[in-house]
């Protein structure tokens, strides 16, 4: 009897030993830094890379690969003094460069200012936005590098395609509208 009380109170232990343990939480863990991520914010300092440049902010004064600032800002006088920006574009190239700004204006521009830029686009035929001109229109006094100028920083309800379009993609658009507002001209 007294045998059989001594197992029952081994079983019992063992019993609750095994109900209180958790497999998902082992009681020892041999290297807790490989179960338990530690979160870091993006741009802090961390004390394991002090003088690392990894992951901080990028250096004062300094522009990204692939991008290259604008000269002009974004106000009336910017846009007069991009009027009379010249396109950097091989004069070599033309075809190859109109071919390929045609391209993206039809990707990007055709929906709203026309195939052949006379402002009716599919969403100005379904009045969805309206007051998008003719680049015939004498008043409009563009030069490829106003259009340039436009692309970059937006006009109106037109927002900027600069984020959409590399330095190169929108002088192309540019010299292709310039041929459309020649086109309509004749």
């Amino acid at each position: 009897m007294k045998r059989l009380i001594k197992v029952l109170i081994i079983v019992m232990v063992i019993g609750f030993i095994s109900a209180c343990a958790d497999s998902n939480n082992p009681n020892y863990q041999y290297m807790p830094n490989m179960y338990e991520p530690v979160g870091y914010e993006t741009y802090q300092q961390v004390d394991f890379l002090p003088n690392a440049s990894e992951a901080m902010a990028p250096a004062e004064n300094t522009i990204h690969r692939g991008w290259l600032p604008y000269d002009f800002a974004n106000d009336l006088e910017g846009k007069e003094l991009a009027r009379l920006d010249p396109s950097p574009l091989d004069t070599m190239a033309v075809e190859v460069n109109l071919e390929k700004g045609k391209e993206l204006y039809t990707i990007y521009c055709a929906i709203c200012h026309g195939n052949l830029g006379k402002g009716q686009g599919t969403l100005v035929k379904r009045e969805k936005i309206l007051g998008v001109p003719s680049y015939a229109d004498a008043a409009r006094n563009i030069t490829v590098g106003s259009t340039y100028h436009t692309i970059y920083y937006g006009l109106n309800s037109m927002g900027s395609y600069a984020g959409q379009l590399n330095v190169k993609e929108r002088w192309q658009v540019a010299e292709y509208v310039m041929k459309l507002k020649q086109d309509l001209t004749k």
